[in-house]
């Protein structure tokens, strides 16, 4: 029996219209549902005009409002689709759900502290026109206060989280929603609402390298890519670790914006795990990670601004014009190290950087420049198509020590056999640095160390077509070593 006459389903970051729980609720209790996504300009206005995040975004909008009305026809309704809007959603949203006269709004959750914040205001707006907001998890598998210690509290440790959370799982946990079964409550979209999904332009926005990335949108996109990684799921543990192959999923930027459902493919990583299959078993403790890291913003939001574990506040970091200089160096590819500057031009091109080299250049910034982690993780906010608020503060916290589980603050990656071990033939370096290609392997990875008739057989000029390394790392590792003794000293470093 339904319990609302009308509601209506506001899209955020669950992009699909197959398995998203918002939409399962909606369509099960209203007799009729309008669906809305909100371009919203209170996060618009701070982002750059050529945006690949903003792009991926309106072409998966594309495909959702294409999804949306084939269900609609599977049941006989035309006019089914996606509305959407520009503007503040804060306004927005209760507007609209005014004007359709609905009598619930249903959303995903979102745990970032702007959004819990934007949606408390809603809720607010929403209460006072007598409109209910249906909030339900979609983005994880276990949130906020789900999984927890014996003694009830939020986990600080990844490995007792993650045996916490196998036990804890369920067939249930990885079970579908069945949103076609119920799509027959989809409604027409009012014809002062039924516009086209507007284009990059109309919202401000300029187009970008996207459609010539490898970085497939929507649904479909996603779908291609998980069929392609499932082939090669079994390598994954090890293939992983070399950025010049294809060893990840490629999936990141899916399961940010919600273009694949997370039950999906964990459903799909467990039943290879159960069998014994290590790459699955390493890509499920992936899927993990990101749920550790969400529940750790969840529990603890001063992560957001500050240490997790604030004596590492205390660290003084480099500051002035010095560490400006080294910082632009470090994001524009010039620190003289190949592999740092090779990962900094991916992301630069392509707005994807592997993760094996996210663990590099963050520690190279940190642990060799001296820079606060604070940067490089605004940076990366900017840059990476898939950035996830959680996520992205986890392992930059973690690069520098700070955070959850982190590496030991003297445990510092050295840029050169990070190299040599996991880009030994140097292709992924001669791919975004390609003034070092005519090196040898030898020494691609620290041309400084390369004979003269290396060097003159190369065409490479250190200090003219590539740069000196702009800090010696052994010399650095000591000065890091003395930065992080305050640390020490505190006795933060215990577990």
């Amino acid at each position: 029996m339904n319990t609302y006459p009308k509601g209506l389903m506001w899209f955020r970051r669950d992009l699909r219209a197959q398995d998203n729980a918002a939409l399962y609720h909606a369509l099960k209790v209203c007799r009729q549902v309008w669906c809305v996504f909100v371009f919203d300009t209170d996060i618009l206005d701070a982002l750059p005009r050529a945006d690949r995040r903003v792009e991926f975004i309106r072409e998966s909008l594309v495909k959702l409002d294409a999804d949306l009305r084939a269900l609609g026809r599977i049941h006989g309704a035309e006019g089914v689709g996606l509305i959407v809007q520009h503007g503040p959603a804060l306004k927005l949203v209760p507007a609209l759900a005014q004007r359709l006269q609905v009598q619930s709004v249903f959303a995903n959750h979102d745990d970032e502290p702007a959004s819990l914040a934007r949606d408390a205001h809603i809720l607010g707006s929403l209460a006072h026109a007598g409109i209910l907001l249906h909030s339900h998890k979609d983005h994880v598998i276990f949130e906020r206060r789900e999984v927890l210690t014996q003694a009830g509290h939020a986990f600080g440790v990844f490995t007792p989280y993650k045996n916490a959370w196998f036990k804890q799982l369920t067939p249930y946990h990885l079970k579908p929603y069945p949103v076609a079964r119920y799509a027959q409550a989809l409604a027409a979209v009012p014809a002062d609402c039924a516009t086209p999904v507007p284009t990059l332009a109309d919202i401000g926005f300029e187009k970008t390298n996207l459609s010539q990335l490898p970085m497939p949108t929507g649904s479909s996109g996603a779908h291609k890519l998980f069929q392609d990684f499932v082939q090669r799921i079994e390598r994954y543990d090890v293939a992983r670790n070399f950025p010049a192959i294809k060893g990840p999923s490629y999936l990141s930027v899916h399961l940010r914006f919600g273009t694949i459902s997370v039950r999906q493919v964990a459903s799909v990583a467990y039943q290879m795990h159960l069998q014994g299959m290590a790459g699955a078993s390493t890509w499920l403790s992936e899927l993990i990670w990101r749920d550790f890291y969400h529940q750790v913003l969840s529990n603890f939001p001063h992560v957001a601004e500050k240490a997790f574990k604030t004596e590492y506040d205390h660290i003084k970091f480099e500051h002035g014009k010095h560490a400006k200089a080294l910082f632009s160096a470090w994001c524009e590819g010039r620190t003289g190290y190949p592999l740092v500057d090779a990962a900094m031009a991916q992301i630069n091109q392509t707005g994807y950087m592997h993760n094996r080299l996210r663990m590099v250049v963050a520690s190279f910034l940190v642990k060799d420049l001296g820079i606060d982690w604070r940067w490089g993780e605004r940076y990366f906010a900017e840059h990476l198509i898939d950035f996830d608020l959680a996520a992205n503060n986890g392992g930059w916290q973690w690069a520098s020590s700070s955070g959850c589980d982190a590496q030991p603050y003297f445990r510092i990656f050295n840029p050169v056999t990070q190299s040599e071990k996991f880009d030994p033939q140097g292709k992924f370096i001669r791919r975004y640095v390609p003034q070092l290609s005519a090196l040898p392997d030898a020494a691609i990875h620290a041309p400084w160390k390369a004979n003269e008739i290396e060097m003159v057989g190369s065409g490479v000029v250190l200090g003219s077509n590539y740069p000196t390394p702009v800090v010696d790392h052994a010399e650095a590792r000591e000065r890091t070593l003395l930065r992080y003794a305050v640390v020490k000293k505190t006795g933060a470093t215990r577990n």
